[in-house]
């Protein structure tokens, strides 16, 4: 028996995944983070330069690695990818879909094709991964796991996220149902919830005017807002998020399906509790302290 007490027991090494926008920020730290673990790496990215990038740094890993340059969110490009994928290897064992994102908004201010948009790049297209990605695991005859990325947004009531909340809702409900349905297969489909980690994608859901406010606060307040509404005080990374893909991946978690995994430092849990300052601390709405200051 080769490697240490973890690798062995994960049993990753050797195994093959396919992740749908693998290329940068979260999904190029779980493709990398696959490789590390020995398990050989086929994605696609519609930035064909961050996808070129990450597959240098996954064969500098010593994985056999392929990039493709698509929109999973055109249905003839994710059929395609998953034509390469099939070739790629005579198994595939692993699927991460991670591709989504949303521009926040007033929902009666945005339009028919906005919302259509929303749900194609949120739930649409993790329809037709899967379709496409089980008959590859079941050539290998030995289960496999699928991996879709949702949100905290997704079991919330998320204003100005009405549409994105409820596609990200539709990905979660799937998933659970199909993991009831594919179980017996030993396929197993889970979720992983991402809550305020930094990434491309986060930057891009926020109002134009946004990021040049907050640049603007002293720099005593820069984080603040973070250790009131984050228990654990820090916002978890893009790795963070790839070691829960690592354990739900791997057989560490070969009995768990149908679940979400929320990688939040913990506001899936404190449900709008917040430690607010100035003597008042979790509560979910401010005391005298924080109050008294606001409107003193």
């Amino acid at each position: 028996m080769t490697g240490g007490f973890l690798d062995n027991r994960a049993g990753l090494s050797g195994r093959v995944a396919a992740i749908v926008g693998g290329g940068g920020g979260i999904g190029a730290s779980v493709t990398l983070a696959l490789a590390a673990a020995g398990v050989d790496v086929v994605f696609c990215d519609i930035d064909a330069h961050t996808a070129a990038e990450t597959r240098s740094a996954a064969l500098a890993l010593g994985r056999r690695a392929e990039a493709v340059t698509a929109d999973a969110t055109d249905p003839a490009q994710l059929a395609e990818f998953y034509k390469i994928t099939a070739g790629f290897s005579q198994r595939l064992d692993i699927v991460v879909n991670v591709v989504g994102g949303v521009r926040r908004g007033p929902f009666m201010q945005r339009d028919a094709a906005e919302d259509a948009q929303d749900i194609r790049r949120n739930f649409g297209y993790v329809v037709d991964s899967v379709r496409h990605a089980v008959p590859l695991i079941r050539r290998g005859a030995h289960g496999g796991s699928i991996i879709n990325f949702t949100t905290i947004e997704a079991h919330r009531g998320a204003a100005t996220f009405a549409v994105y909340a409820g596609a990200k809702a539709a990905t979660t409900n799937f998933t659970r149902a199909l993991a009831v349905e594919l179980g017996a297969e030993r396929i197993r489909l889970n979720t992983v919830a991402p809550d305020t980690t930094p990434s491309n994608g986060n930057i891009a859901a926020m109002p134009a005017d946004l990021p040049a406010r907050m640049m603007a606060l002293p720099e005593a307040a820069s984080g603040a807002g973070m250790t009131m509404y984050v228990p654990m005080k820090q916002q978890p990374g893009t790795d963070d998020l790839a070691n829960a893909v690592l354990f739900l991946a791997s057989d560490l978690s070969s009995s768990i399906t149908g679940t979400t995994l929320h990688v939040d430092g913990g506001t899936m849990a404190a449900a709008g509790f917040l430690d607010w300052p100035f003597g008042d601390g979790f509560l979910p709405v401010p005391l005298d302290g924080t109050l008294g200051r606001m409107f003193r």
